[in-house]
């Protein structure tokens, strides 16, 4: 008798926390907030994975200047891209301002690239609701002009400052991207 009552106020408990959890609003992060050259960047949490503390990187010979190198994470070889760099918002073997920030952000591997962004500093975790969308007129005037296709809508946040989101998959399949060797 007393199993079943505890069985009971075990349903009654998991019901009730259920509707709580329905009736609460929350707002799920969906991007990942990153700084690069001082330019905001958003990553989608889906296309992102693992971030790494950067770590002992072999250069690679004949690369573009925005390929560092090769770097060992968890095991796996990746490529290492300076974003910065590739996308034009520093030149390269430039200085960065606080080198201990630095990340790399490794690409989701349902991307079918094994490759980590270098990036100057995480800023964190940003969802949908705390983001306003800009018109397109807004992201023309953005330094990512001409727009490339991997580059999503301009959005800016509570505090005024603007955030370009990237599609890391139209990233990891550009042209330029891909061509690694100079």
């Amino acid at each position: 008798m007393s199993n079943r009552q505890a069985l009971r106020e075990l349903q009654h408990r998991l019901a009730q926390r259920m509707q709580d959890a329905r009736e609460q609003k929350t707002e799920l992060a969906n991007w990942l907030a990153v700084e690069c050259a001082g330019y905001g960047l958003l990553f989608s949490l889906k296309q992102a994975a693992e971030i790494f503390t950067p770590v002992a990187i072999k250069p690679v010979p004949y690369a573009q200047p925005w390929l560092i190198g090769v770097a060992n994470l968890r095991g796996g070889l990746f490529t290492v891209i300076d974003l910065a760099v590739f996308l034009g918002l520093r030149e390269a073997g430039a200085q960065r301002t606080d080198a201990a920030q630095a990340r790399l952000v490794a690409l989701n591997p349902d991307l079918n690239i094994n490759c980590a962004l270098l990036v100057d500093r995480l800023v964190g975790l940003r969802s949908d609701e705390q983001l306003t969308l800009l018109p397109v007129e807004s992201a023309e005037a953005g330094k990512l002009a001409p727009r490339p296709r991997f580059s999503g809508p301009l959005r800016r946040d509570a505090d005024g400052r603007s955030w370009q989101q990237l599609h890391l998959d139209a990233l990891s399949t550009h042209e330029q991207f891909l061509r690694v060797v100079v």
